[in-house]
């Protein structure tokens, strides 16, 4: 299967298939490009990311929150080929025009050595100042997501190409190498204040098939998904078999690079076969509670049916969010999508289509849209946007049985008494539970009074997860202990916490 890679408008995308190099260019048509008149980005905030459970949480409204939107490609290949550090658009007038199709989410893939300055990238064809640079690049990335956030969209951060040391990442490789967790450790140092950015470690984990040899060249396991270890061909997906391996790092390892930085987002492990597999993703995942798995899902792959998508993608979705962080189909159709949506919506599962870009081949390569202002490809882009603007419904005959909401997974509370002092006799103390809490935590304080136990109840509303207990004791009483419980919800188990107050100064906490 050939497709045909636009040098300036866009470049190759292989979501499934082993596929050859064009070889053929088109040049991106320059009308329409510039966005004059645009109208600013509406004011909006960012959604505050977190996982509780299986499902995603805006910690700012406490509401659920289910990706839906696109793929903005170009930071991983234009810095390749020499033109730019992505393509035109890279600004607020896109997220405007996202924002008109109701998208909330944007992943955007990235370039190892672009990022990093690895092997002579950004590469720079234009002989004139100012050369494009490292710093550049990374400028580049943050003034979008920062366009992007500053609308209200959620990003996805995507290691797309990669390369080892001496290898230009200018493709698709089975799994990451061994510059890929210091890539991590400096993309989460610079995004780790920004609780709308999520972090997806590797594009598509995948195997390498040698049609010479009719033999795998390179058979990715679940194991070396996880620790790495493995020798893998180090040649890009559309290349040929042949040359030198390089040993891959595994998921632990980049997790490990991101949470080093002190990185508490939400993060997203994509699974085997270009994504499209997540059969042992629950059992081989990392322990972390911030942890999405990531599914891609195109007409060409083998999980691209609804007995499939009930089968395995909603088993690993009852436990854990899940994120197709691309779909899409080139043929100018939309029934693969319409099929796949109408079945994610009912579920809760997030999408993000591939991709908005503006390329001379149109829909025949996945683009959703033929202009920068937005306007939908026929079919194909006009049916995404007119789902995203009115999300389908279940069809009339539909029976309960064929339409099952996924449960939801409660998580842990995290109740904690952080801190309490009593003076005279006013108390003040302040409690933790996950932002997520819809429900107030009952407190008991605990005296003597005389020789009597006695106790006050309150009930302590918490906002974003926090609540503040400030009380008058009666005379002469002396404290004993506090004792708060969450009663828990549909998303937070039930939780516990106690705290001696014997001393004015308090003890460490103890919760359950």
């Amino acid at each position: 299967m050939n497709l045909q890679v636009p040098l300036i408008a866009a470049s190759y995308h292989s979501p499934v298939l082993r596929l050859a190099k064009s070889g053929c260019f088109c040049v991106l048509a320059l009308a329409g490009c510039l966005m004059l008149g645009a109208s600013p980005a509406s004011a909006a905030v960012a959604p505050d990311l977190e996982v509780a459970g299986n499902r995603i949480h805006n910690k700012t409204t406490g509401h659920e929150f289910i990706p839906r939107g696109v793929n903005f490609p170009s930071f991983e290949y234009a810095c390749v080929q020499g033109w730019g550090y992505s393509n035109d658009g890279a600004g607020p007038a896109t997220a405007q025009a996202m924002l008109d199709w109701k998208i909330n989410t944007v992943r955007i893939p990235l370039n190892q050595d672009c990022w990093l300055g690895d092997d002579g990238l950004p590469a720079d064809d234009s002989f004139l100042p100012p050369i494009r640079t490292a710093a550049g690049y990374r400028h580049a990335v943050e003034s979008f997501v920062d366009d992007l956030t500053d609308a209200g969209l959620a990003v996805i951060l995507d290691l797309h190409w990669t390369g080892q040391n001496g290898t230009v990442a200018d493709g698709l490789r089975p799994m990451a190498d061994n510059r890929s967790d210091d890539f991590w450790g400096s993309v989460a140092t610079r995004f780790k204040a920004n609780d709308a950015v999520i972090f997806d470690l590797f594009n598509e984990p995948h195997s390498r098939w040698d049609p010479e040899a009719q033999d795998w060249a390179f058979l990715q396991s679940w194991a070396c998904w996880r620790n790495g270890g493995c020798q893998a061909p180090d040649q890009a997906d559309t290349n040929p078999i042949g040359g030198p391996k390089y040993t891959t790092i595994g998921m632990a390892s980049m997790l490990a690079a991101v949470r080093g930085t002190g990185a508490t987002q939400p993060v997203i492990l994509s699974g085997l076969d270009y994504a499209n597999d997540l059969s042992e993703w629950s059992e081989r995942a990392p322990d972390d509670d911030q942890l999405i798995a990531g599914f891609h899902n195109y007409p060409g792959q083998q999980c691209n049916y609804a007995g499939c998508w009930t089968g395995k993608i909603a088993t690993v979705a009852a436990e854990h969010p899940v994120i197709t962080a691309e779909f899409g189909q080139r043929n100018c159709q939309a029934d693969h999508l319409e099929r796949y949506m109408d079945w994610a919506d009912v579920r809760g599962i997030g999408y993000l289509a591939w991709a908005w870009w503006n390329i001379d081949e149109g829909c025949t390569n996945y683009a959703l849209v033929t202009d920068l202002d937005g306007t939908p490809t026929p079919t194909y882009g006009a049916h995404f946007r007119n789902h995203l603007l009115d999300p389908s419904t279940p069809p009339d005959d539909a029976e309960p049985d064929d339409i099952p909401k996924l449960p939801v997974k409660r998580a842990v509370a995290g109740l904690k008494i952080v801190s309490a002092k009593v003076k005279g006799s006013r108390l003040k103390a302040h409690l933790k539970v996950k932002p997520v809490a819809g429900k107030p935590v009952s407190v008991r304080i605990e005296f003597m009074r005389g020789t009597r136990k006695r106790s006050i109840h309150l009930k302590v509303k918490v906002r974003r997860g926090l609540g503040a207990i400030k009380r008058q004791l009666p005379p002469k009483a002396k404290p004993l202990r506090l004792v708060a419980r969450y009663p828990g919800d549909k998303l937070l188990l039930p939780g516990k916490a106690r705290l001696s107050l014997k001393s004015s100064r308090g003890v460490r906490p103890r919760s359950r």
